[in-house]
């Protein structure tokens, strides 16, 4: 075992969304950091793919396995890099919706009231899309939440065929919006270009390593602070220690840290007197829908609309349905990847095109639907195997939503023949997960406390979307950069 001679004085396990941009809002107030990545720097991020790249399915997935709720191994989709899965995501950097905070009643349960508001998030939502440099327009989607100032820079231009179908969808009675989407010189941003790497490049005083995979946190005697933190680098056990430790892996894996720490005094795993680490496991309901394009595409495109008209429901279904967006350029898609089996679908109706061609001649829709808190649905360990016991709910809404849009296409689209295949995310796809250390005011039915510090092990935080009591129906990536702001900015008073 190696001891690291340095004193941080923050710790923060995973550099994603969370963890990176934490990482550049300490260093910019001068504090001393170390951040501890398991995996390498990218050497080719999506929105780089060409061709057919994006489905080499391995260079995506995590290198170990995981275990279903019938004890069957999958390689996750999750991306173990500087930056994590900001690396393989779309860009998209949407607010949750003002309702989204409250408690709300859906056909087959409720989303809890979250302890903190959104105009407690709206400030931080402000300061992370000029961060984030995001591109969007507001005043087109009227579940749109109040914004205290307007986004930093305008929308993205479409593609042709995609504003072509968005004047059909206005005359439809629908409200298409522009896809808030972070843009910048390096294109889509993330918490790599945007977060850790810019303060390493300003000589700030960060300390990233690489290849540092964390495999447990150990605590003083009372069990009330993490004393080190161990990581294994080139096969190497290593010692660090710290002020203030962040937890930031991602809403499964910083479950799984928890629970793998466990000793005498957190002997369930640490921080979880409640029995909550890890329950509450939640990743959205996703579909993807294709529409047939007499036009060839470039394949490459990004994301440019969303629509919310079935957002909160419609008038034959009054309860919350979700959210829709294009999928833009489907060979820059990752999660598109895995579902392949809709490409063969689209062959027979389209026979004669290979792969490629298939793809450059269809327009992907993503569906999202917020599925439900549930304690069964959770992450756990038997042995040194992870474990995901996950069943879909709400899923009603999602086939509403699914029948509703599809009806919308064969109103819209004539030259569709009125055949749009469409495939539903299988277990691998891990996206938008979310909920594993719910936060809350109370120690017994949460983990976190309202500034994403553990109930029981004092200088403790969660910073990636573990902390959501729920999950919504858009990306939940815009309120964790959000959250490590705020969260950033109590770290800053505690430390002085």
């Amino acid at each position: 075992m190696i001891i690291d001679d340095q004193f941080y004085d923050v710790i923060i396990v995973g550099s994603g969304a969370g963890g990176g941009t934490l990482s550049r809002k300490l260093a910019e107030a001068g504090k001393k950091i170390l951040v501890l990545e398991r995996g390498e720097f990218t050497e080719k991020e999506s929105s780089e793919l060409v061709e057919v790249e994006v489905f080499k399915k391995e260079d995506y997935h995590a290198p170990e396995q995981w275990y279903d709720r019938e004890g069957e191994p999958f390689h996750p989709q999750t991306s173990y890099c500087v930056g994590g899965n900001t690396k393989i995501y779309s860009g998209a950097l949407l607010r949750l919706r003002e309702k989204d905070f409250d408690r709300v009643q859906h056909q087959e349960g409720i989303s809890p009231e979250w302890g903190l508001k959104y105009q407690d998030f709206e400030p931080y939502y402000t300061a992370a899309e000029k961060l984030y440099r995001i591109h969007g327009r507001a005043g087109d989607d009227p579940t749109e939440p109040p914004r205290s100032e307007d986004y930093p820079y305008t929308p993205v231009d479409r593609a042709s065929q995609i504003q072509e179908i968005g004047d059909r969808l206005s005359k439809h009675g629908l409200h298409p919006a522009y896809l808030p989407i972070g843009i910048g010189d390096e294109g889509r941003t993330d918490s790599e270009d945007t977060g850790i790497s810019p303060v390493i490049r300003a000589g700030k005083d960060v300390t990233l390593k690489t290849g540092a995979k964390v495999v447990a946190l150990h605590t003083n005697s009372s069990g009330k602070e993490v004393k080190a933190v161990e990581a294994q680098i080139k096969g190497q056990s290593y010692l660090f220690m710290g002020h203030i430790i962040v937890l930031s892996c991602g809403a499964i894996n910083s479950a799984a840290l928890l629970l793998r720490s466990a000793n005498e005094k957190h002997p369930q795993g640490l921080a979880n007197s409640s029995n909550l680490v890890g329950r509450n496991l939640m990743k959205q309901l996703m579909t993807v829908i294709l529409q047939q394009s007499p036009q060839p595409n470039s394949g490459l495109f990004q994301r440019t609309m969303y629509i919310n008209d079935f957002y909160w429901g419609d008038r034959d279904f009054s309860y919350p349905m979700g959210h829709i967006q294009d999928a833009g350029g489907i060979l820059q898609d990752v999660i598109f990847s895995e579902s392949p089996p809709i490409l063969s679908v689209a062959a027979k109706i389209m026979p004669g095109f290979g792969l490629k061609q298939l793809a450059k001649r269809s327009i992907g829709w993503w569906l999202q639907t917020e599925d439900l808190p549930d304690p069964n649905n959770r992450v756990y360990l038997k042995g040194e195997k992870l474990h995901l016991d996950y069943t879909p709910n709400n899923t009603e809404a999602h086939d509403r939503l699914l029948y509703r849009w599809q009806e919308v296409l064969k109103a819209t689209d004539k030259q569709s023949r009125g055949i749009h295949p469409y495939g539903s995310t299988p277990i691998q796809v891990v996206a938008h997960q979310c909920g594993t250390c719910r936060f809350g005011e109370a120690p017994q039915d949460s983990v976190l406390d309202l500034n994403c510090r553990t109930h029981d092990v004092d200088n403790l935080y969660v910073v990636d979307s573990s902390f959501f009591p729920s999950s919504a129906a858009v990306s939940p990536a815009l309120t964790v950069i959000a959250n490590a702001l705020r969260v950033g900015n109590i770290l800053i008073a505690r430390l002085g």
